[in-house]
């Protein structure tokens, strides 16, 4: 299975840069992982919140395959602990999927033609974050998931 995570826009700050660059190799010894940054829209003054998600939503469809099982990270998404999370990783690998993509969207959230094509929602937490710090925390859990999943110790219960 290979791993994906596509974002809207670049991470800019150093240290989530650092953070995300070291989780990301650490996971290569588990999975194929890789992070696309999908280029930012411009010129988004004048277009209305759902002007914006359509436009994002278009771009996004450039990336994704009708074979890609797609699952959005929203905030009105399933919630788990790390463990929980863990299984649901395992639960996708056993089912024999390629390609599982996981999608941070924009500020707006996702266009409905998006929804539909997801074939699942995350939540990372109840709070808001960034996206930019999203990025950061979510490729921390996916490693997180393989050490569970190896049984090693990084995660304490």
């Amino acid at each position: 299975m290979k791993i994906t995570l596509l974002v809207l826009g670049k991470t800019e700050d150093k240290y989530l840069k650092e953070g995300i660059e070291k989780y990301t190799k650490r996971l290569k010894h588990y999975i194929n992982f890789s992070i696309v940054e999908i280029p930012e829209l411009k010129n988004t003054k004048n277009l209305s919140e759902d002007q914006q998600k359509t436009k994002e939503s278009e771009l996004i469809r450039k990336f994704v395959s009708p074979a890609d099982h797609l699952i959005l990270l929203d905030e009105r998404g399933e919630e788990f602990t790390s463990s929980q999370f863990a299984g649901f990783i395992n639960k996708k690998m056993l089912g024999s999927i390629h390609n599982l993509v996981f999608v941070v969207g924009g500020p707006y959230g996702f266009d409905h033609t998006i929804y539909q094509a997801a074939g699942g929602k995350i939540s990372l937490s109840k709070m808001t974050f960034s996206h930019q710090m999203v990025r950061l925390f979510f490729v921390e859990q996916i490693y997180r998931a393989f050490t569970i999943l190896k049984g090693e110790p990084y995660h304490h219960e």
